[in-house]
């Protein structure tokens, strides 16, 4: 079976991970993406948990592209050093416009269900579920999207005028229960 070829260098403009004292890291003056002290303590959290796991995307310069809130979380934790990749030839727009859609194309939403499966099974195996970033309203909500709420009489509508049910195969009325 044939390999497929590598792809041309300019696809991967960051293709090797180095290790950079953390002052070496100049945060782009203006990032759009908002970072809560909260969200930083949660990234700190996560850090000690599983280790930095995504390296910094950083400019030729130091210029952070992409990865300000885990560079925040690291120095929160002292930290001296991070996993780097430099995207290389890049040009300020370029480089501006990742900053962007780094953060933008990323985010979608969550299949509610499958999410609450999920957490049930982290809950079951008493994993620290405070280290997944949710809210302690929207793990409550989660809880509650299982649970069937018929509403009122006056949510339901009258039942009574209902129109009876009729086969379409042998035209008999198909009972109500």
């Amino acid at each position: 079976m044939d390999q497929p070829s590598a792809p041309a260098p300019a696809q991967w403009p960051a293709a090797k991970v180095q290790l950079w004292d953390i002052e070496r890291l100049i945060p782009y003056a203006r990032n759009a993406k908002q970072h809560s002290a909260t969200q930083i303590a949660q990234l700190a959290a996560s850090m000690k948990e599983w280790g930095f796991t995504v390296p910094v995307l950083a400019a030729e310069d130091g210029t952070i592209i992409a990865g300000h809130g885990r560079v925040l979380a690291a120095r929160q934790l002292q930290w001296q050093k991070l996993p780097v990749m430099v995207a290389k030839g890049w040009t300020d727009a370029q480089r501006r416009a990742y900053v962007l859609a780094d953060n933008r194309l990323a985010e979608s939403p969550w299949d509610d269900d499958l999410l609450a499966i999920e957490l049930d099974a982290l809950a079951a195996d008493k994993f620290d579920l405070s280290l997944l970033g949710f809210t302690n309203d929207e793990m409550d909500a989660l809880a509650k999207a299982g649970e069937f709420n018929p509403g009122s009489a006056g949510e339901q509508g009258d039942l009574s005028r209902l129109q009876p049910l009729i086969c379409p195969h042998c035209g008999g009325e198909v009972p109500r229960s």
